[in-house]
């Protein structure tokens, strides 16, 4: 969707977007499934990367896309919610700040 949106809007989409994957993986607390993907790259590539840094990571690769190309505000939405989700991961986990 390209139309155009307030900074509200884009922060209720993001939210919604969130439930939803709550709905669509049938998780009681929310789809959360960063620990699990930051696991299972570590475990490929020996890294050490934090849950925290893969919501971060996310952020990252939705302005990256939004800096291509023609406007698609679903970037913005995206990266909203990632956001959210890291500033959830970091008041859970504040040793995933180091």
């Amino acid at each position: 969707m390209n139309e155009a949106r307030n900074a509200p809007d884009l922060l209720i989409a993001a939210a919604d977007s969130i439930g939803d994957r709550a709905t669509l993986r049938d998780q009681p607390g929310g789809e959360r499934s960063m620990a699990r993907a930051v696991a299972a790259f570590n475990a490929m590539y020996g890294m050490t990367l934090t849950e925290l840094q893969g919501w971060q990571f996310m952020v990252l690769l939705k302005m990256s896309r939004s800096a291509a190309g023609r406007l698609h505000v679903d970037d913005y939405t995206d990266a909203a919610g990632y956001v959210a989700l890291a500033g959830e991961c970091a008041q859970r986990k504040p040793y995933a700040l180091t």
